[in-house]
Order: structure tokens, then C-alpha cells, then sequence
């Protein structure tokens, strides 16, 4: 991308944002991309030029081109059952129908500035095109996303079709009741029912509820991989042949490499 193409994203996001307006445009491409993220970020639901989306749109893709996409050939391929598989990484990477989002009750996104969270990275590559299609979804709505629930948008720069975000259960002081356990398996069940109302062929989640959530990675990894199997067994129409279960942390992906019992494709 030209230089002056990324300072038309940075001007236009900056002079959106009085608080910023001395903010200088770095030179580096580095640093250029981390303050577009940042501005992203906290950008509120507003209505957006066409100059600035294009601007937007190519970057986003540009940087999703030196990342590399990930398609269904190159996932771990589960002994158990063929249509579950595994795969270690960034989810914005992934090549599938939907990519399964965590996301909060406001459903927005993340607001906080490069926040390593699963909402944050999505929304960042996805671009300001997913919160505003939220916030419509959630205007019209009128009330906060209840826990265990799902809503599916386009995906617009990421390589999957659709965004399926969920609300996961919150942990207190580690205590794992059996309505949170419910509430988790709600959640897959949600989301793998979207898909298949949408006739939807590939999925994958994120281990939804682990992170800051605090659900426990066992536990969690257990209900996730058990209500996709007893959704296959329920729904036998299903039109669903691939489920991946992406994860970012090493402890989860020893956790599902046991339980699926993975090997290479």
C-alpha cells in the first residue's frame, strides 16, 4: 500500500477522535499498524467514508495475505470422528464458512486498545464493518446478548465467510456450578444450530470461555468436544462436515490433541 493510502486510514481515524489530534503518524510500517489497530479499537459505531474502507479494506487484506490463510487441508484430522479437527494459531487465518467469536453482552467488539482477547483480533482484521453490523444487530435487538446465545455476521477481510460470536459463561472465584457447565455447552450448541440454519459446511471455535473468563481448559475442552458429537448424533441432517477447534494457548492444544486423539491429515 502506498504510504499516503495508509495515511489516509490513520488521518481519517485520527481526526475522528479530538482526543488524538496531535498525534503523530509514525513512519514505521510496524508502528503504523499497531496505531490503525489502536484507532480501530476504540472507534465507535459510526458511519464511515468510502474512501476510508477502501483504504481499509486493502491494508486489512495485504496483511492477511503475509499472515497466509489456512485452509481445510492443514488441519489435524481427529481418530474419533473424521469431521473433527484441530489446529494450533490465529483464528483470522482460517478458510471455513464461520469462525466462532467470544465476545462480550454488549457484543461490540473489544474497545480496549490491542487487547490480546479473541473479540480484539477479530474485530482488528475483520475491519470497523463488523462492529457496525453489530451494533445494528444489537439496536435493533434492544437488550444485552444473553449468556449461551449466538448472532452470525458477514466476515468482510477475514477469510471466513461469517463471524458466529457467543457469549460465554464468567467464572467466580473458580466456582464451576453445573448451570455455567449448561451454559458453555449453550453456547457450541448455538452456534453449530446458526450453521446449520445457514447450511453452513465448516466451523471453527475458539476455546470459548477460557481465557479471561476463567472457565478451566479441561473442563471446557470436555463440553466442547462432547456437545459437538452429541450434536452429529441428535442431528443426524446436519450439513456440517468439518468442526475445527482452534486454540491459541499450548496447554489447550495438549488438552485437545488427547481428547481428539489427533494425527496429521
Amino acid at each position: 500500500m502506498p504510504v499516503e493510502d495508509f495515511d489516509i486510514i490513520l488521518n481519517s481515524l485520527i481526526g475522528e477522535h479530538a482526543q488524538y489530534s496531535q498525534v503523530i503518524i509514525p513512519s514505521d510500517l510496524v508502528e503504523k499498524r499497531r496505531l490503525m489497530r489502536s484507532l480501530m479499537n476504540i472507534r465507535q459505531p459510526l458511519e464511515v467514508s468510502e474512501l476510508l474502507l477502501r483504504a481499509q479494506d486493502e491494508e486489512l487484506k495485504k496483511q492477511l495475505f503475509e499472515k497466509g490463510i489456512v485452509g481445510l487441508d492443514q488441519f489435524q484430522v481427529s481418530a474419533k470422528e473424521k469431521r473433527l479437527k484441530l489446529w494450533q494459531g490465529d483464528i483470522t487465518r482460517l478458510k471455513v464458512d464461520a469462525i466462532v467469536n467470544a465476545a462480550n453482552n454488549q457484543m461490540l467488539g473489544c474497545f480496549v486498545p490491542l487487547h490480546n482477547c479473541i473479540d480484539n483480533a477479530i474485530h482488528s482484521a475483520a475491519g470497523i464493518q463488523l462492529r457496525l453490523e453489530c451494533y445494528e444487530i444489537m439496536k435493533t435487538q434492544g437488550y444485552p446478548e444473553p449468556t449461551g446465545l449466538a448472532k452470525m455476521t458477514k466476515g468482510y477481510n477475514l477469510p471466513a465467510k461469517y463471524v458466529i460470536h457467543t457469549v460465554g459463561p464468567i467464572i467466580d472465584n473458580g466456582n464451576v456450578t453445573k448451570e455455567v457447565e449448561y451454559q458453555l455447552a449453550s453456547c457450541y450448541q448455538s452456534c453449530l444450530q446458526l450453521a446449520d440454519e445457514n447450511k453452513l459446511r465448516s466451523i471453527a471455535f475458539c476455546c470459548i470461555s477460557t481465557g479471561e473468563y476463567m472457565f478451566p481448559n479441561q473442563l471446557a475442552a470436555e463440553i466442547a468436544i462432547r456437545t459437538v458429537c452429541e450434536h452429529f448424533d441428535l442431528y443426524s441432517a446436519s450439513g456440517i462436515e468439518t468442526v475445527v477447534f482452534n486454540v491459541f494457548k499450548d496447554i489447550d492444544y495438549s488438552i485437545y490433541s488427547k481428547i481428539l486423539k489427533c494425527g496429521q491429515v
